[in-house]
């Protein structure tokens, strides 16, 4: 029996969130240059995507490109960005027939104006879906995202519209870029990396995690079936003792 048929329908996470990590070093492996990498990386996205839609995920969050990536070469991040556009303009049709919502979070003012429109005219013409929401990070890290959210705290401060004792958990989340977002149940990290890389540092607190030497090109379906039902596993206490959460 496959790890899907195991998957028990009445504990799905309700929103799963991916660092996709290993499309050079994939390329490598196989004497290819990084793009070649991406590229496949591309296509596990697609597949992916739509096991997640089958299975009734609520929430898919793929950590794209992150804030540091900048400092990349940059003929790679030219690369990556004209990518991006192709992928979305070719990835939106799949997207309509599956019932996925794109989302994204993330500095999008720092891409080029290209890509910018491409992944806001993809928000907006799927925008009505009702099944699985595609969250991509992109231009997104978790430091960045903070350091933002405590700059909207002072200036409603020095606006008179928040004081120190209105400052909880709930009012810090509101300032996110995920602020509509649940948090994750499980992240899951390929390429054999044991690190959560500046990414949604204030979202996992009580997320599960799970490592995969997989590098991302070669990430298949049934693996991430098999993150799920080893998720499913686990027991989530939150900081309960065993006997309060049964």
């Amino acid at each position: 029996m496959g790890y899907k048929e195991q998957i028990l329908k009445e504990r799905l996470p309700q929103h799963i969130a991916i660092i996709m990590d290993g499309n050079g070093r994939w390329a490598k492996k196989q004497g290819l240059a990084r793009m070649f990498g991406h590229k496949q990386g591309v296509q596990v996205v697609h597949n992916i995507t739509e096991a997640a839609a089958e299975l009734g995920i609520g929430y898919l969050t793929l950590y794209t490109f992150s804030t540091e990536n900048w400092n990349r070469p940059k003929e790679e991040v030219d690369a990556l960005m004209s990518l991006l556009v192709d992928t979305v303009a070719n990835e939106t049709p799949t997207l309509m027939k599956n019932n996925v919502r794109l989302l994204t979070i993330g500095d999008l003012d720092r891409l080029p104006q290209a890509a910018r429109q491409k992944f806001l005219g993809c928000i907006e013409q799927t925008s009505q879906n009702t099944g699985l929401s595609l969250v991509v990070a992109l231009s997104y890290s978790s430091r960045w995202e903070i350091t933002n959210a405590m700059r909207q705290a002072v200036q409603s401060a020095q606006q008179g519209l928040l004081h120190a004792e209105d400052i909880n958990e709930e009012l810090v989340s509101s300032l996110l870029t995920t602020q509509a977002i649940p948090d994750p149940d499980l992240l899951i990290r390929t390429s054999g990396e044991l690190r959560i890389s500046n990414f949604l540092l204030w979202q996992l607190a009580y997320s599960e995690l799970y490592f995969t030497d997989c590098l991302w090109p070669e990430f298949t379906t049934e693996e991430f079936y098999h993150a799920i039902v080893d998720y499913q596993h686990r027991e989530r206490r939150f900081g309960k003792t065993s006997e309060q959460v049964k």
